[in-house]
């Protein structure tokens, strides 16, 4: 059986299992339980605090797990990461009061910086060879700057809500981060098989959800233009309609090309144009 560790709260927490239930596999923390087994699935659940993740992980107690990568290279544990999670996305950035002057991250020269991340902003100003008195806070690094404990802060930044409420301006990213798949290195080969088998059902889910499956009808003289314009897969699905000198066409759209893709069908004379979510994408 698999052991999987994920964030036993917050957001990290419900995209994880969202993910696992849309892989079939269901799992709960109801009642406070801290571990869960899967009815379907040789998979068993620790919910766990996301900054203890990497060091379970590490010592092989769980043999995989969900977590931030700014948590995973803060911690800077001996694990493999295995996959991009697609969800749980933010940057690790630096941001000073929105008064001050930031002249570069030379002008960080010798000043106070807060944050939760210590080791990402230590290594970060190492490599700008800027000195700096890093202050090293568990929560509310927001507040640092106003109370006088630091002249900026390091912290991540989502919608930037945070920042502006502060009265902070966000200055210089450090870390694109998001939610990622680790796996210990010592992982053996039963457990491999189970977590590969894990990552296949995760891959098809997340990929389906940057697609979008297409039906329309185009007139047969402007086929060769239409198929040009969707690749599908391999290439679209054409079956010929009832009605003479029309086809219906099948395909699959990316996400981030839909309304170029639409318009472009639109001027080559396609009618009847249906969108349909995909539930799970396998290549």
């Amino acid at each position: 059986m698999l052991k999987i560790a994920i964030q036993k709260s917050g957001r990290l927490y419900e995209d994880s299992v969202a993910l696992l239930k849309a892989c079939s596999i269901g799992i709960s923390n109801g009642g406070g339980r801290l571990r869960s087994v899967a009815s379907n699935f040789p998979l068993e659940a620790y919910f766990l605090r996301d900054d203890d993740i990497p060091q379970y992980v590490e010592d092989g107690v769980a043999d995989c797990g969900i977590v931030g990568e700014n948590v995973v290279f803060e911690k800077n544990k001996k694990v493999s990461v295995e996959e991009p999670m697609g969800f749980g996305k933010c940057r690790l950035s630096l941001a000073v009061p929105k008064a001050n002057y930031f002249g570069g991250i030379g002008s960080l020269q010798g000043a106070r910086i807060a944050t939760s991340y210590p080791h990402l902003l230590r290594t970060f100003l190492a490599k700008n060879n800027v000195e700096a008195d890093i202050h090293e806070i568990s929560g509310s690094v927001e507040i640092t700057t106003g109370i006088g404990l630091a002249d900026c802060i390091c912290d991540l930044v989502s919608t930037g809500s945070t920042l502006i409420s502060n009265g902070l301006r966000e200055v210089q990213t450090i870390l694109e981060s998001q939610a990622v798949m680790i796996a210990s290195e010592n992982l053996e080969a039963g457990k491999r098989e189970i977590l590969d088998k894990l990552l296949f059902r995760m891959r098809a889910v997340n990929r389906s959800k940057n697609h979008k499956y297409i039906l329309l009808n185009a007139p047969d003289d402007k086929l060769a233009d239409i198929i040009r314009i969707l690749p599908g897969m391999k290439s679209p699905t054409v079956l010929p309609l009832a009605a003479s000198g029309w086809s219906s066409v099948h395909s699959v759209v990316q996400e981030d090309r839909f309304w170029e893709v639409i318009e472009d069908l639109k001027a080559n004379g396609a009618e009847g144009i249906l969108v349909v979510p995909i539930e799970k994408m396998v290549v």
